[in-house]
């Protein structure tokens, strides 16, 4: 058919773009995702950053955004699950994994929907519909065998008197005599109460806690487990190449010449095709030799502060030129703020540069620099997936690799400074301890060498290495690559994200599976 020659180009364009569109969610939406949640959910603190990151990376099919001219109006989170759990009685905090979907079972049979909300403005839209219809798409594409949640019971708290127990609420709203603008809501879209699950969300003050646990089972299931394997992670499949730089810590004359040193291991470790190359903590402390004299800790602080944007620009310039995602250690900067933090740059090939702060600083870092401790630890999205980074002493802590895995991080890098042997090993031991009950890959890089009239950096010892969890896919001594100890070198190994993907599902054993959130889980506090 013809245009009509009086109708404005750019008029029927506008007219041919859906104003409504329910799509997955990324990680760009997820401040818009925040904002939605705080307006719907008023009594509770938002999700952060790190439960939506968590949701996303750990099952990116599973999360879907409803979006109306240009503003998300609508949020499902889905992860899947093995039967045995999704029918078992549970709190949310349990099946979730803390907000996290770090449950996700790659192998699981169901879909578990874990969260739907609405922008209340939009509601006339039938968003939520359109949101669970997304969901019943998925499980049918998957071939899973349907979906199950712990549903709210918002007018169980008017009603609890005259029906007298959460049960008796749930069957007369299944038998419509009485009328929950959730569960009838729920039903009308084909789902059905098999039950109530007692304590599910006790800050739910509506529904006193409980939640009806529903279920919706695919007509269209075969009954053969299909979709098993489909849709595991799209990063699980690919091998990395990680490279380690154990770097020597010598006097330098001028930033030219530092940056020159460090283009050489970048353009080293590029001829070999490596995705990471990674630089020791506080290798950036080189720089004040340049004076060639002893500089005081109060000095030291801004002469380095000078030095942070021209880093970021060296190591950003590298990473582009050379096609490799840079680890950047770390480097003592004070911010605006006037807080001296030490900071992990990480500067991706994409162009894009991401910051990780040390969280606990040592007792010799707030001695001889002042430095502060941070408040965040973070995945960062990469072309090979999700990462995280813990600057040495964050590794002997294991609550924050364990947050950072629950966020969908298959790689921790640890830049690493330390003096003598005993230090190192603390460092060492850790970073293994981390990846068998992580089930994840550890990359270590630290200094050697010395640096004279540099404050706390007189002496270093470090072996660098590759550490992978203790099973069968993996190195014989959970050793992907080793350096010798105290010499300026590098180290390459290829990380197989299958062999985690299959550690995980069906090791000897299976740490991340097997964790009783019944009993414990890690929640991290939002801190300013």
């Amino acid at each position: 058919m013809a245009a009509d020659p009086q109708t404005p180009a750019d008029t029927r364009s506008d007219e041919q773009t859906p104003r409504l569109v329910v799509r997955r969610a990324a990680l760009d939406d997820i401040a818009a995702i925040r904002a939605l949640c705080a307006k719907v959910y008023t009594d509770v603190p938002p999700y952060s950053g790190a439960h939506l990151r968590g949701q996303m990376q750990n099952f990116p099919d599973g999360q879907f955004v409803a979006v109306y001219d240009g503003r998300v109006v609508g949020y499902c989170a889905t992860f899947r699950i093995g039967e045995a759990a999704a029918f078992a009685p549970h709190t949310w905090m349990e099946i979730s994994g803390g907000g996290l979907a770090s449950r996700h079972d790659p192998d699981g049979e169901w879909l578990y929907g874990m969260e739907v909300f609405v922008d209340p403005d939009y509601r006339g839209f039938r968003i939520g519909q359109r949101l669970y219809g997304q969901r019943k798409a998925l499980c049918q594409r998957l071939g899973l065998k349907g979906i199950v949640f712990g549903g709210r019971l918002p007018g169980l708290h008017r009603r609890i008197r005259k029906v007298g127990s959460a049960e008796a609420y749930v069957e007369a709203v299944r038998a419509k005599k009485m009328r929950d603008p959730v569960l009838s809501f729920q039903m009308r879209n084909g789902f059905e109460p098999i039950g109530v699950l007692p304590a599910y969300l006790p800050s739910d003050r509506e529904s006193l806690g409980y939640a009806a646990h529903m279920v919706w089972r695919n007509p269209k299931h075969s009954g053969a487990g299909a979709g098993g394997r489909s849709a595991r992670s799209r990063y699980s499949q690919r091998t990395v190449r990680v490279s380690i730089v154990q770097y020597q810590q010598r006097r330098v004359r001028s930033f030219e010449e530092f940056g020159h040193n460090v283009e050489y291991f970048v353009d080293v470790v590029a001829d070999y095709r490596a995705d990471f190359v990674v630089f020791p903590e506080l290798f950036t402390l080189q720089l004040l030799s340049i004076e060639n004299q002893r500089i005081p800790s109060t000095e030291a602080i801004a002469t380095l502060t000078r030095y942070t944007e021209p880093l970021k620009e060296l190591l950003s310039r590298l990473a582009v030129s050379y096609n490799i995602n840079i680890i950047g250690g770390s480097h003592p900067t004070r911010g605006e703020d006037g807080r001296i933090l030490n900071i992990c740059y990480v500067c991706l090939r994409d162009g894009s540069v991401h910051q990780q702060v040390k969280v606990h600083p040592t007792p010799n870092e707030r001695y001889w620099w002042n430095i502060d401790g941070g408040n965040d630890v973070d995945t960062i999205m990469t072309d090979c997936g999700p990462i995280g980074v813990l600057i040495c002493y964050d590794s002997e802590f294991p609550e924050l690799s364990r947050h950072l895995v629950d966020q969908g991080a298959q790689i921790l890098f640890v830049p690493f400074c330390t003096d003598e042997r005993q230090s190192y090993l603390r460092v060492r031991y850790c970073c293994q301890a981390r990846a068998v009950e992580n089930q994840c890959y550890v990359v270590l890089s630290g200094n050697v060498g010395n640096l004279p009239n540099v404050e706390n950096m007189d002496i270093q010892y470090a072996q660098s290495c590759i550490l992978t969890p203790c099973d069968m896919p993996f190195a014989r001594d959970g050793i992907a690559a080793d350096t010798t100890p105290n010499v300026e070198m590098v180290a390459f190994a290829d990380l197989r994200m299958e062999d985690l993907a299959a550690a995980r599902q069906g090791g000897t054993v299976q740490n991340l599976r097997d964790r009783r959130f019944d009993l414990y889980s890690v929640a991290w506090k939002s801190k300013g």
